[in-house]
């Protein structure tokens, strides 16, 4: 049977692309295991859909003045030794790297075993932790044309991100059902990503009374930024993270609220739906979130709202704007040539693995 380690992690966005590509690796007859951290959150993400998850040491990769500065470089060393130890035991023919910080010690460690790796960059600039593996990598994917031209030339392909085909097949009435919702409003659905954006949950909930005159929300806000006094409000929900569930809220929604993460925002224009990014600003990131949200704004594909520039009533009259204007955006995505980038993947992963 033949054999690949997926790798990536810190985030969602840095797990659901390897998700995506699993049935189409197992329908190939891959073994398919994971390396990850030892207790982030793609640990239970992979844990939940059964595939064996190996968690080894890892360190962040900080640009900024920081105490754990001086301890992490040793945990990634550690993570390369652990990683060394589990790549020994699975001995797969290739590594698919997702990118965050864990997947650093898996990736040098794959070098140091002669085992082929593949990267995939999800950003229009890429990070800091897959710019450290770009040397050990046959091939490096990406999400946006525009990339390329950061990348190694005889390394870069452009694929897309891989799409979760279970996101294409909600079922509208059942997440109705699930939502507990008994009119027939459009539906807000907000996302803010499997760590949450608080700047994003406070000025939402700050407007809920006001959007409830016209709208359902949904609203994804984030492990442990639960706010209980709104449970009151008919017609608002709020979840810390959906997984299972998502598909059929995806497809319930109307337009969709979201930061600018490359592949939330993929999966965002593969469904069609119209939506307004709010991109984490500079001070807070390297820009990236920026740049994507630059690049479909320019597509036609979504609204953008800075986060300097968000207040009660911006985000109002952003979120009535692109409601009433929502036609534009679906028929600018529907009319974009959407890559299939789980079967290019899948195709790279099957010409560079070892042959035995």
């Amino acid at each position: 049977m033949k054999k690949i380690v997926l790798t990536g992690g810190g985030t969602a966005g840095h797990v659901t692309p390897n998700i995506a590509l699993i049935p189409g690796l197992i329908s190939r007859g891959y073994e398919v295991s994971y390396v990850g951290s030892l207790n982030g959150i793609e640990k239970k993400l992979i844990e939940d859909i059964g595939i064996p998850y190996y968690g080894v040491s890892s360190g962040k990769l900080r640009r900024y003045l920081d105490v754990k500065n001086l301890s992490d470089p040793f945990r990634v060393i550690k993570g390369i030794g652990d990683s060394r130890k589990v790549l020994k035991k699975l001995d797969p023919d290739i590594v698919f790297s997702k990118g965050g910080y864990v997947a650093v010690p898996v990736v040098m460690a794959a070098k140091s075993r002669k085992i082929p790796v593949i990267i995939h960059e999800s950003d229009m600039t890429p990070g800091l932790a897959n710019r450290m593996c770009f040397s050990s990598a046959a091939r490096i994917c990406c999400n946006f044309p525009e990339t390329l031209k950061n990348l190694p030339e005889d390394k870069a392909v452009y694929t897309g991100s891989p799409i979760r085909a279970e996101l294409l097949n909600g079922d509208a009435a059942r997440a109705k059902a699930f939502c507990g919702f008994t009119n027939d409003k459009p539906v807000i659905l907000s996302i803010g990503g499997s760590l949450g954006a608080v700047a994003i949950n406070d000025c939402l909930r700050s407007i809920v009374p006001d959007l409830l005159k016209e709208f359902n929300i949904i609203h994804l806000c984030g492990k442990g930024n639960l706010d209980r006094s709104l449970d009151a409000f008919q017609g608002y929900v709020q979840y810390e993270y959906i997984s299972k569930e998502l598909p059929d809220l995806f497809a319930l929604a109307d337009i969709v609220i979201s930061r600018a993460g490359a592949n939330a925002i993929c999966e965002i224009a593969a469904l069609a739906k119209p939506n307004l990014l709010i991109p984490l600003p500079a001070e807070a990131s390297r820009g990236d979130q920026i740049l994507n949200a630059e690049s479909f704004e320019h597509q036609g594909f979504s609204m953008v709202l800075k986060q300097e520039n968000m207040t009660r009533q911006t985000l109002i009259d952003a979120i009535h704007e692109l409601f009433n204007t929502k036609d534009q955006y679906i028929a600018a995505m529907k009319a974009a040539k959407q890559n299939d980038a789980v079967t290019t993947i899948l195709d790279l992963i099957d010409k560079y693995r070892r042959q035995r």
